[in-house]
């Protein structure tokens, strides 16, 4: 009981930290004029990503690898069923969020696949390839942090275009009153130290509950661990929705997972020897299942049709159940 108690009491805090994160990163977008766009993907989805790089690097350290690269797999597929259920409320009135408004988020939808794609692609070959590092960093991991780079740098040129010819749409009720920027930098980066130093007690509750319930690393992982470092994601985007920002919902959800990626660099680094040659090849199904549910997000934005039919056509539905069916086999797989 005392491991759940923590658990508890954790996502209490991780849920306040949420609040400020997404209330301070749209003050920040306001007053800066970057978009709630480009802040989504890039600054918040960095800070919410906070409790996956401490809980991993901590799980990496006590030797569960397992843990960790599951976490990292599995909060891209939690934060696709996050937006997956929010549009499904969002379209009980009428502003469904997986739309041709939200087309725009379709570039770092796309480039959270590749991400997502090359990370796959290593925990299937690392063992069956020379093991080719730089500063204890492997191969994969620099291909990972130099695709992540080139890729948001595509991002942010195709957002900076985007503003100088088009104005924002209507402002929402939260860009009103936005916080002043030197009070939504300062609660941005207290909630993002929140986040930092509560990550690594999850490690060590969540490698508790894998010993006691014998799921195994890469379940749990998957699963418990993704869903509650996936928190700040889950409340960032209700109190962006519930603002009128759907933007930083939607760029938070796409940019975190592209991230979530670049977090295996750090990740190798702390790990004796090679990372993705020491895990479990089942990741690689979690990951081609994300790969899935964005690919299916993103018809979802794209595809235009007057009227939808639930489950049959590219929509919250169809993510829902790809998310749900991933983690059914990745359960069997364990």
């Amino acid at each position: 009981m005392s491991v759940f108690g923590e658990f508890a009491i954790l996502a209490a805090i991780v849920a306040l930290a949420g609040v400020v994160l997404a209330t301070a990163a749209d003050g920040i977008a306001e007053a800066t004029g970057l978009g709630r766009l480009l802040v989504g993907s890039l600054l918040l989805a960095a800070a919410t990503s906070l409790p996956e790089l401490t809980v991993d690097i901590a799980a990496v350290q006590n030797g569960h690898q397992d843990v960790a690269v599951g976490d990292l797999f599995g909060s891209s597929l939690m934060n696709l069923l996050i937006l997956a259920g929010i549009d499904l409320v969002q379209r009980t009135r009428g502003r469904p969020m997986l739309s041709r408004e939200a087309a725009a988020h379709a570039l770092p939808a796309t480039l959270g696949i590749a991400m997502t794609g090359i990370a796959a692609m290593a925990v299937l070959t690392a063992g069956r390839l020379p093991n080719a590092s730089l500063f204890d960093i492997g191969g994969w991991s620099w291909a990972l942090l130099i695709a992540y780079l080139l890729g948001f740098r595509t991002v942010y040129l195709d957002q900076r275009i985007a503003a100088r010819t088009a104005s924002e749409a209507e402002p929402s009720p939260m860009a009103r009153r936005p916080w002043p920027l030197a009070l939504s930098i300062a609660g941005f980066a207290g909630a993002a130290a929140v986040l930092w130093v509560a990550g690594p007690r999850l490690a060590e509750a969540a490698a508790t509950v894998a010993d006691r319930t014998g799921l195994g690393g890469t379940f749990v992982g998957t699963t418990l661990v993704a869903l509650t470092t996936s928190l700040p994601e889950l409340v960032a985007a209700v109190v962006a929705v519930r603002a009128g920002v759907p933007d930083l919902a939607i760029g938070n959800t796409f940019g975190s997972n592209a991230f979530n990626m670049v977090l295996f660099v750090p990740l190798d680094a702390c790990h004796p020897g090679p990372l993705f040659a020491a895990v479990s090849a089942s990741h690689a199904v979690t990951g081609l299942a994300a790969i899935i549910a964005t690919s299916v997000a993103v018809l979802g934005q794209l595809y235009h049709v007057e009227r939808r039919l639930p489950i049959c056509e590219p929509d919250a539905w169809l993510v829902l159940l790809t998310v749900l069916g991933a983690l059914a086999l990745v359960y069997r797989l364990s």
